[in-house]
């Protein structure tokens, strides 16, 4: 039943609220704090079958989401770009560094770094 730790956690960061309060509570018990179905169940003194049937509904809830709005892959989406704008720049500069020394090339790359962490700090 485990998925991606790093995909349940992104779903439910991003589309957590949405869910039950009991919901909430046994997927983030299960995915996040690596509890067992039968310890969730213990606690909660309900089957291991009633906190597997929660953590299934939750999952599909929160798959359904994406499927919808698509925050996640679109998150995802930035990120990569991101890099690839950093990493741009990063040549640009290290070209410029060793051919050209041009005090305006030097600041359009340190400006090209800036703005992608402005970026990445809003998503």
């Amino acid at each position: 039943m485990k998925e991606s730790p790093l995909e349940m956690s992104m779903l439910f960061d991003f589309y957590g609220d949405v869910l039950t309060d009991k919901q909430k509570d046994f997927f983030d018990l299960y995915h996040n704090h690596d509890m067992s179905l039968g310890e969730i169940a213990e606690n909660a003194k309900i089957t291991r079958q009633g906190v597997r049937d929660v953590i299934v509904r939750a999952t599909q809830v929160l798959r359904t989401m994406e499927a919808k709005l698509g925050l996640v892959t679109r998150y995802k989406t930035v990120q990569s770009a991101l890099v690839e704008i950093r990493d741009a720049a990063a040549a640009i500069e290290d070209i410029n560094i060793r051919r050209y020394g041009s005090a305006q090339l030097r600041d359009l790359a340190l400006r090209i770094h800036q703005l992608a962490g402005d970026v990445a700090e809003k998503q």
